[in-house]
């Protein structure tokens, strides 16, 4: 099958649209070229370990996180240590949840420092993040694709670009019947951030 855009592919299949919000301009270009290099310098990029069939590998990606003292992210029983908030990723989750209406107390952020760097098919089903958890991703920099394809329909299968400045937010049932990744191209690219805000329980 052919991969079509997300909203190309609605004539195909209806996808539920209580799923997605998506934002393209959210931020400015000159909000989002100035917040993505003040991350490139100030953030503590790292980059780490995780376990995949039965392997722990090397992430293909850096990450840093952010957010309240008392709440941690883990992937994998990996846990990385909470930064505080900085002024500037304080002030754009106070302006999302304004907009929107959700709540936040951290953001994991993701370095793709070119075309080699990715992500693969996952859910993010962490027990931390709820059953029906609400993530809000900004994307600053290059344009990548973000891919979904349903869970027990891998042809069912979709992607969306994420330009500079634009937000997505996935709620609903996403998580337990979708996948989604960002995949490795063939063609040069130039970094990008990925902020995704996202509402943890306590460990």
């Amino acid at each position: 099958m052919t991969q079509l855009s997300l909203f190309e592919a609605i004539e195909f299949y209806e996808f539920p649209k209580d799923l997605l919000e998506y934002k393209e301009n959210f931020l400015s270009r000159e909000e989002a070229d100035q917040l993505k290099d003040h991350l490139l310098k100030t953030a503590p990029w790292e980059q780490r370990t995780q376990k995949m069939y039965d392997k722990m590998v090397i992430t293909p990606r850096l990450t840093a996180w952010y957010g309240d003292s008392k709440y941690n992210e883990s992937a994998d029983n990996n846990i990385s240590g909470t930064n505080s908030w900085t002024p500037e990723l304080l002030s754009l989750k106070e302006r999302i949840e304004k907009k929107f209406g959700y709540q936040f107390n951290g953001v994991l952020l993701n370095l793709y420092r070119d075309n080699n760097d990715s992500v693969a098919w996952h859910r993010d089903k962490e027990s931390r993040y709820g059953t029906r958890p609400v993530i809000a991703s900004i994307s600053l920099g290059e344009t990548r694709n973000f891919d979904f394809r349903k869970k027990d329909h891998h042809q069912s299968k979709y992607s969306l670009p994420l330009p500079n400045g634009s937000l997505l937010i996935m709620k609903g049932d996403l998580q337990e019947n979708w996948e989604h990744r960002i995949a490795k191209s063939i063609h040069p690219m130039k970094p990008r951030i990925n902020l995704t805000f996202r509402l943890l329980k306590e460990l």
